[in-house]
């Protein structure tokens, strides 16, 4: 199933609305849909280089649009389509995890996660269920969402395909350490 539903995304790449497309499928991923919009983005951005900052914003825009959609779920519908969809999704696990330390942790887990593939849906859907403050919600999405796209665009605008191949061969490890100098700036910044 998740095979062809990536096919179909990659299909909507190619099509002549295109862009609608990947407002669409960047809204649902934040809160429903299993695929990520990276797989439109990256051939949209790599076909018209000279539009990728468009498409960022685009996808920028949508996806925290979304992710409020998800919050929404989350918070006034958990029990009617919140849970039967981390149920659909098999996220049950990873959803008992999140949810003890959403009242701690709640912002910078909305942005850590924000920035990676993880499935952003549930971290949506779980700021919803715990309440997180609405206003920490759309700053640390909009804050993890923006750099997430815009680096991506970027790097592709900047350097085409051959950047495209590293950065999905890397991704996690690239993540991994923009997560680790923003650590460890704050931490210098407050303890130096």
């Amino acid at each position: 199933m998740l095979r062809r539903l990536y096919d179909w995304t990659l299909e909507k790449a190619r099509h002549r609305h295109a862009e609608r497309w990947l407002a669409f499928i960047s809204f649902i991923e934040s809160s429903v849909f299993p695929i990520p919009p990276d797989v439109m983005l990256l051939p949209m951005t790599l076909a018209a280089r000279e539009k990728a900052f468009r498409y960022a914003f685009i996808c920028t825009a949508a996806s925290v649009s979304g992710a409020l959609a998800g919050y929404g779920i989350g918070y006034y519908l958990w029990d009617l389509i919140g849970q039967p969809l981390i149920a659909f999704y098999g996220y049950e696990h990873q959803f008992a995890l999140f949810h003890d330390r959403f009242t701690e942790y709640g912002g910078w887990l909305v942005f850590l996660f924000g920035l990676t593939f993880f499935p952003f849906k549930v971290i949506t859907l779980a700021s919803g269920v715990v309440a997180l403050n609405p206003l920490v919600f759309l700053m640390a999405a909009t804050l993890s969402r923006a750099p997430r796209f815009f680096i991506e665009c970027a790097l592709l605008w900047k350097f085409g395909a051959p950047i495209q191949s590293f950065i999905e061969k890397r991704f996690t490890l690239l993540v991994s350490l923009f997560v680790i100098l923003l650590f460890g700036g704050f931490f210098a910044i407050k303890y130096l």
